[in-house]
């Protein structure tokens, strides 16, 4: 990785813990003290990726591994690797040929 940060405007917040979550509500706090509960340190993100065959062909490895962690999935590999795992993972199988 280049060094390029993965930054998710849409719950950026929540991971980082921030008191509003992406849909507008509060993050719950536990009785008495300030402490959020259920505290994780996966979002699944608002929205699939709507990328195509030919964005993940020519996306550059720091964007892949922003992507697969973004879904909790694992980075590891080179970069071709990262490549055919994120298009197995968000291709539908007609778009992947």
């Amino acid at each position: 990785m280049n060094g390029a940060a993965c930054t998710s405007s849409a719950y950026s917040s929540v991971m980082h813990g921030g008191g509003s979550r992406p849909n507008g509500h509060q993050a719950a706090t536990a009785k008495g003290g300030g402490e959020k509960c259920c505290r994780s340190s996966f979002q699944m993100p608002l929205h699939y990726p709507r990328y195509k065959r030919s964005d993940y062909e020519t996306m550059p490895e720091w964007r892949l591994e922003c992507l697969l962690k973004e879904y909790g999935l694992p980075v590891t590999g080179d970069v071709e690797q990262k490549r055919s795992y994120a298009m197995g993972a968000f291709l539908w199988p007609d778009q992947n040929k």
